[in-house]
């Protein structure tokens, strides 16, 4: 990377500052400007000001809600978005194949190479549009964040979703889904799990959204209807066998849905539920929801 001008907004609850910046002077030099989040301002606002202020590479540090708010301050400017991930699941940074817990690595990144194209979706809901890098949804996903235990999080980091899943999957219920992809006509659907995304993988490198890419300009989307054991265990069989090694030992090109499992693509997305489910956002639980709204902004900033 020439000479530019860098901006770093750090999450001080995830991050030590003296090693931050201590690293960050190595790899950039001590001319960098600094944005601390706060709870009033998680980044979108600080990103903002640092592109108000002639950055042209904005340095998130910390977890996939900082990426996504100070993403979402950046989207539509000229100015790159580095990632120095340092959350419990930093999903953007795994799809993007950013080094993890590795602070020099990132940075490292960032320096030697070129940015490229990244897609941002935005959801409406209640009144407010945000955006999301990953993705969106209802249903088992939202479920486990409401059911996973903060202090095993702390301690475990991603493995206490995993203990939550069993909780979370006697909290999903079936609800009436009518869904309509861009301009085609409403169709009326069941089920209890929804997601919506840009990326599609998640912890362990568990494939949900197989046929998902971060710049292709397109919603991927996976519709979860499964009932009882068996359709339970199909499931699990098409997420980790069929999508996910089966597809990568045989190059595989398109999804295998199921009965009970069902992938679509689209640039907008409108659904309309039956009755409230827990929603979240890039990981972040946003309470319940009985509407939305999801579109994607193709290459709406580039990304190291």
């Amino acid at each position: 990377m020439s000479e530019k001008r860098i901006g770093v907004i750090w999450n001080p609850t995830k991050t030590d500052g003296e090693e931050l910046r201590a690293a960050v002077e190595q790899a950039f030099g001590d001319t960098v400007q600094w944005w601390e989040t706060t709870a009033d301002d998680p980044g979108t606002g600080m990103a903002a000001e640092a592109v108000a202020a002639g950055c042209e590479v904005v340095i998130a540090v910390g977890g996939d809600g900082t990426v996504r708010h100070v993403t979402e301050g950046l989207a539509g400017s000229e100015v790159a978005l580095g990632v120095v991930p340092q959350g419990t699941g930093n999903l953007l940074a795994r799809n993007l194949r950013i080094p993890l817990n590795d602070i020099p690595a990132a940075l490292e990144r960032i320096r030697e190479n070129e940015a490229q194209p990244l897609d941002l979706g935005w959801v409406t809901y209640g009144g407010r549009e945000l955006a999301f890098t990953v993705m969106i949804g209802f249903g088992l996903d939202a479920q486990m964040l409401v059911e996973t235990d903060e202090d095993l999080k702390d301690r475990a980091g991603w493995f206490a979703y995993v203990e939550a899943m069993g909780r979370a999957l006697a909290g999903t219920e079936m609800t009436g889904v009518t869904l309509t992809l861009d301009d085609g006509e409403p169709a009326e659907l069941e089920g209890h799990t929804l997601l919506i995304g840009n990326c599609g993988m998640i912890q362990g490198g568990l494939q949900l959204l197989p046929d998902a890419l971060p710049d292709d300009g397109l919603l991927d989307m996976l519709l979860i209807s499964s009932e009882g054991a068996l359709q339970w265990m199909d499931t699990v069989r098409s997420v980790i066998w069929d999508n996910g090694l089966r597809r990568f030992l045989t190059n595989g090109q398109e999804a295998v849905d199921t009965n009970s499992t069902n992938h679509l693509q689209a640039g907008r997305i409108r659904v309309e539920l039956d009755s409230p489910q827990m929603f979240e956002v890039d990981g972040e639980e946003m309470g319940e929801v009985t509407s939305f709204e999801v579109r994607i902004q193709p290459a709406a900033v580039r990304v190291y």
